[in-house]
């Protein structure tokens, strides 16, 4: 199946990557397959704490480690939310190459973290 075609312009959202309230960048969404939202990844001033993290994740990925990616991707999904243009999400998976990211999200929290 050919990719679908980028979105226009007037329908692009950016999504904000936060740790509390400091940005570690922002998507601007450019391509929608759902689930999966992907754009163009623009680091915000706390980037750079969170890029050999997200580097790492990248690595064990491409290896098909996905003990060592959920070791390494956990703490960053636990110091971040992810902030649609409507307010924050309550799960999502992201995978940042910058300048790209790629992301998926739930609004709601997975039933297993609702019994914690």
């Amino acid at each position: 199946m050919p990719p679908l075609p980028p979105l226009p312009p007037s329908a692009r959202e950016t999504w904000r990557l936060l740790r509390g309230t400091e940005p570690v960048g922002e998507i601007l969404v450019d391509e929608v397959d759902m689930p999966w939202l992907e754009g163009e990844f623009r680091p915000g001033p706390a980037w750079p704490e969170f890029a050999p993290g997200f580097a790492e994740c990248h690595r064990l990925a491409e290896a098909e480690d996905w003990e060592g990616w959920e070791r390494v991707y956990g703490p960053l999904e636990d110091a971040c939310t992810l902030h649609s243009p409507d307010g924050p999400v309550a799960e999502f998976m992201l995978h940042v190459e910058p300048p790209r990211a790629r992301f998926r999200f739930h609004r709601e929290p997975f039933e297993e973290d609702r019994a914690r």
